[in-house]
């Protein structure tokens, strides 16, 4: 008689969930950044499991390895590699260190590579790489992670950089902003005699590795950091930004002309008795865009904005297009600017100056009296601009302050300005309202201070209809599933929403578990006008992601758009004239706009960071002479980030942020409450939240590596001052100070 054989027992639910948990638990170990492969017995003391539910994680460890999971050699566990073939992309790094590398084929990854500190290994920024990238997190939220597994091709064969420091055999330590304090520069032998501060230009041979130095040979020598008049040329050299036009480029740009020839008017409509003019900043010298508006009996709104024909100009394949292309896009400094196009033709036949003719690309919309669109067309015209405003002199005209003919159309267009706010409301888009930080500079590149230009209604009247001609464009080209550069904007990951609604909740701003973009859009109408406006808005933008060029339209997340692209400034963006060629079907068949949408997103990025740098050397510059005047000035400072080893704060008056370290907070022990997100005294009680105001100081500003170190005032320790001089003892336990970006920058980021 065979004997049956019993029945499995079936593990009880208590038991199924249990064994659920540390599976996850050991999958989360494996796939850990520190994980190094080892066997059963010391995975478990690794993770301190318990003895009783030994059994149970050696029986999981099997099953994974069975299932393929794990890899089991030597008797030590280990995810299978798996290599991704042909993903390669280019890196782009962070100033902390990590960085993320854009694939050059989006098909093998759509989302940008994140790259940890540890795994970049010895490539640097602009490198094309090849990745490999884990698999576990190809479906995460966050986006994919990888590593570095080999530089195909070095980006860049010279480097910026600072001499730090002489040694005693004549060899010179460089401190190289893109490689950062982890990897610095020597120069052997240095044929000509440099002293700390000089900045050099570099030709590298030998790149080395976090935590050991490159090699370079000094090429030419720029300067003295001490020299503000140098900042934008060591900018533009270090990022590669071409500061002259080739010869070909500016003989083909004269050959234009200066005026508009009667056989451009060819097929054109006449619009050079339109009222229309332009409204920019007071430094601007090309005038890319110019409005027009008027109303019928009916309260009809007729809005024509006007474009730069720069199509019309600079042809496809011609010198200024190659150079155009090779660019993409202008790049502001304080001061000064390194333009897309030439002198002779962004300041001259493509700028709207008043009371010319200029060459234009239309958009024509007919609103009703809510501000709906009704109807939309899109021609080739000429106009005559009649006046050139600026933004202030607008702004006092609409508040009755100063006359002009003008005024009844300038209070139309506030008018109808407010009716698109309040229609971008209701489809779920955030308004922000920053305004900007502008440097102001003397004629030596030295910074004279800070003004703060308010993002008033002669602003957004502008971004209102440069904004609705943009969607206006998109929904044509999408209509017609023509192409087109669409500029996206994906939703920022889970994760990040949730750290901005935990800030928002710990600085007393009541928000629901999920909240809509009507919450969003309460919470920063509640905050505008407070000390915590700036810090909210500043903080959601940072939450989300970059706006890119893409052929693949996915909708515009910031604006809560469909349909977006740019087509208002094709003097400064490669990527408008791009659209205009395209409305008129002047691209030539076959172009790669996919390749053009990748060279355009990474030129701005390049662009940004090299404005950025400049803009954070000039305030460091303006604290300096602060510094001078007064070492012993107190700043008000407001809290905006706490972490388990400081805090960082913010500083209005120069709009940049600085960091004390905990353990400089007191002469107390102070504990990190995660949950509360607060610093608090063991001893005393003191508590430092985000949005606090402290009182601080500069103890110290170092220029060869731009940081600086601050200290509380009255805060009980006081730390001792380090002296001023800029050698290497005096960045010794230095933070960094982040210098604020401009409001303005942030919003173009965005759109």
């Amino acid at each position: 008689m065979i004997k049956k054989k019993p029945n499995p027992v079936q593990p009880t639910l208590k038991e199924q969930r249990l064994s659920e948990n540390l599976r996850k638990t050991l999958l989360q170990f494996f796939e850990g950044k520190r994980y190094e492969p080892m066997g059963k017995s010391a995975i478990l003391t690794r993770l301190g499991i318990p003895k009783p539910l030994h059994a149970t994680c050696r029986k999981i460890l099997d099953d994974l390895v069975e299932e393929g999971v794990l890899l089991i050699k030597k008797n030590q566990l280990q995810l299978p590699i798996q290599k991704t073939e042909g993903l390669r992309g280019i890196l782009r790094t962070h100033a902390r260190g990590f960085g993320f590398v854009i694939p050059s084929h989006p098909e093998d990854s759509p989302k940008d590579i994140f790259i940890p500190k540890h795994a970049i290994t010895d490539a640097v920024d602009g490198d094309l790489v090849e990745v490999e990238v884990s698999p576990t997190s190809i479906d995460s939220e966050k986006g994919p992670e990888g590593r570095i597994l080999s530089i195909i091709k070095r980006g860049r064969s010279q480097l910026g950089g600072i001499v730090q420091e002489i040694g005693q055999a004549g060899a010179l330590h460089i401190y190289a902003p893109l490689l950062g304090s982890s990897r610095p520069i020597v120069v052997k032998g240095s044929a000509e005699k440099r002293i700390i501060g000089d900045r050099v230009i570099l030709r590298m041979t030998n790149w080395g590795k976090e935590g050991s130095p490159a090699v370079g040979e000094i090429t030419h020598c720029l300067g003295h950091i001490s020299d503000p008049s140098i900042d934008v040329k060591a900018a533009a050299e270090e990022f590669g930004l071409s500061q002259t036009f080739p010869p070909e480029c500016v003989k083909e740009a004269l050959k234009i002309g200066k005026k508009v020839k009667p056989s451009d008017l060819k097929q054109r409509e006449d619009l050079r008795d339109l009222e229309c003019f332009t409204i920019d900043p007071k430094t601007a010298r090309d005038f890319d865009d110019a409005i027009s508006l008027s109303v019928d009996k009916e309260g009809r709104f007729y809005l024509g904005v006007h474009i730069a024909d720069v199509a019309h100009y600079v042809k496809p394949e011609s010198h200024l297009d190659i150079e155009a292309f090779h660019r993409c896009n202008s790049t502001y400094f304080p001061g000064s600017c390194i333009p897309m196009l030439p002198e002779e033709l962004s300041n001259h036949l493509c700028s709207l100056k008043p009371q010319v003719m200029r060459l234009t690309v239309s958009v024509m919309m007919t609103f009703d009296k809510e501000g709906t669109l009704l109807d939309s067309r899109i021609a080739r015209t000429v106009i005559k601009s009649k006046k050139r405003f600026t933004y202030e002199e607008a702004k006092q005209i609409l508040d009755g302050k100063k006359k002009s003919p003008y005024a009844s159309s300038l209070a139309l267009m506030e008018k109808l300005c407010l009716l698109l706010k309040k229609k971008r409301r209701e489809r779920g888009s955030i308004d922000f309202s920053l305004s900007e930080a502008v440097i102001e500079i003397d004629s030596h590149g030295s910074p004279l201070g800070m003004k703060i230009v308010e993002y008033d209604i002669s602003h957004q009247l502008v971004e209102e209809f440069m904004l609705k001609a943009n969607e206006t464009v998109a929904t044509y080209f999408a209509k017609r599933n023509a192409p087109v550069l669409f500029r996206v904007h994906e939703e920022p990951p889970e994760e990040n929403k949730q750290e901005f609604f935990q800030l928002a909740r710990s600085l007393g701003y009541l928000l629901p578990s999920s909240p809509t973009q009507q919450d969003l859009q309460e919470l920063f109408a509640k905050a505008q006008g407070t000390p915590f406006g700036q810090q909210l808005s500043v903080s959601f933008i940072r939450s989300m992601k970059l706006a890119i060029y893409s052929p693949e339209n996915i909708g515009h997340y910031g604006l809560a758009l469909e349909n977006y692209c740019h087509f208002t400034s094709p003097i400064r963006r490669y990527s408008d004239l791009i659209t205009q060629r395209l409305l008129f079907n002047e691209q030539p068949e076959g172009s790669d706009l996919e390749a053009i949408a990748r060279k355009c997103s990474e030129q701005e990025r390049i662009s940004f960071k090299a404005e950025s740098s400049v803009k954070a050397l000039k305030k460091l510059r303006l604290l300096d002479q602060y510094f001078k005047e007064d070492p012993e000035r107190v700043y008000p400072g407001s809290i905006n980030r706490i972490k388990p080893f400081g805090l960082s704060f913010e500083i209005p008056l120069l709009m940049l942020e600085g960091f004390i370290h905990i353990s400089e907070l007191g002469n107390d022990y102070f504990i990190y409450d995660e949950a509360r997100g607060i610093l608090i005294g063991r001893h005393t009680g003191l508590t430092y939240s985000v949005g606090k105001e402290i009182p601080v100081r500069v103890v110290v500003i170092d220029f060869i590596v731009q940081e600086s170190k601050w200290e509380l005032v009255g805060g009980g320790k006081k730390p001792s001052r380090p002296s001023q001089r800029q050698d290497k003892g005096s960045k010794s336990g230095m933070h960094p100070s982040k210098f604020g970006k401009s409001s303005a920058k942030r919003r173009r980021r965005l759109r």
